[in-house]
């Protein structure tokens, strides 16, 4: 990225998409660098199927929050005193490492409220490297419905 001053369009997917188009990623693992490059972006396009959409983000129940490891006893108590209930990231029976050096904390949730205010209080724990609640970035989401598609784009 560092040879270009940015990307004209990026195009991936989605863990869930709100009427909003907002989004939560990040169940794959890379969420931060995913979050970096599609603000890099002028237009970040979702595809997904339609059982990727919800009335409200965190009705899948789950949030992943890159944490760096030093921080990460910390993150938990904190997170868990804001109702989530984080469980590390683990695969094969080992801690989930991002290409960043970082864990992951995936945090059972409810539905969220106001996921703004929620992910600027998740943001402001020390040690909390970024979420993947990816508010007002995606401007269009294409949506395979069996044989139709939808598409979807962010009101200006």
């Amino acid at each position: 990225m560092a040879e270009v001053d940015e990307a004209e369009q990026t195009f991936d997917g989605a863990d869930e998409v709100d009427p909003n188009l907002d989004l939560i990623k990040g169940y794959g693992g890379a969420l931060v660098r995913e979050k970096i490059v599609a603000a890099f972006s002028r237009q970040l396009v979702i595809l997904v199927g339609d059982e990727k959409i919800v009335a409200k983000l965190g009705a899948r129940g789950k949030l992943p929050v890159e944490v760096v490891p030093f921080g990460e006893a910390l993150c938990t108590r904190e997170l868990k005193g804001l109702g989530c209930r984080p469980v590390q990231r683990k695969v094969d029976g080992k801690t989930f490492v991002t290409d960043n050096g970082n864990h992951i904390l995936d945090c059972g949730i409810d539905p969220i409220a106001n996921p703004a205010a929620f992910e600027r209080t998740v943001l402001a724990i020390p040690g909390v490297v970024g979420t993947g609640l990816f508010l007002g970035m995606a401007q269009t989401v294409i949506i395979e419905k069996g044989d139709t598609v939808e598409v979807r784009e962010r009101s200006k």
